[in-house]
């Protein structure tokens, strides 16, 4: 349940805080400032080319944690082998 610290002010509820423009991928996106579609798109937030308007990527606030990444196909090299490299 949500509380407050402050007793004259209601807990910020982020789920009924109606519109929240996020930057859909695969999508034609509208930007909320200028109207343009033209984007640069980051690893977690999208600008507008035109006006600078900038919004979060619905993509980045769903993945979670990174994955770690992966640099070998099939079996490993052993100590040995990357020592005698």
């Amino acid at each position: 349940m949500l509380s407050s610290i402050e007793s004259h002010r209601p807990a910020f509820n982020p789920n009924a805080r109606g519109y929240h423009a996020v930057y859909h991928d695969g999508e034609v996106n509208h930007c909320p400032g200028c109207g343009r579609t033209q984007w640069l798109i980051g690893r977690m937030s999208a600008e507008c080319a035109f006006c600078g308007t900038a919004l979060p990527l619905r993509e980045a606030s769903n993945r979670g944690p990174a994955a770690a990444p992966v640099f070998w196909s099939g079996s490993r090299p052993s100590y040995a082998e990357l020592n005698a490299a």
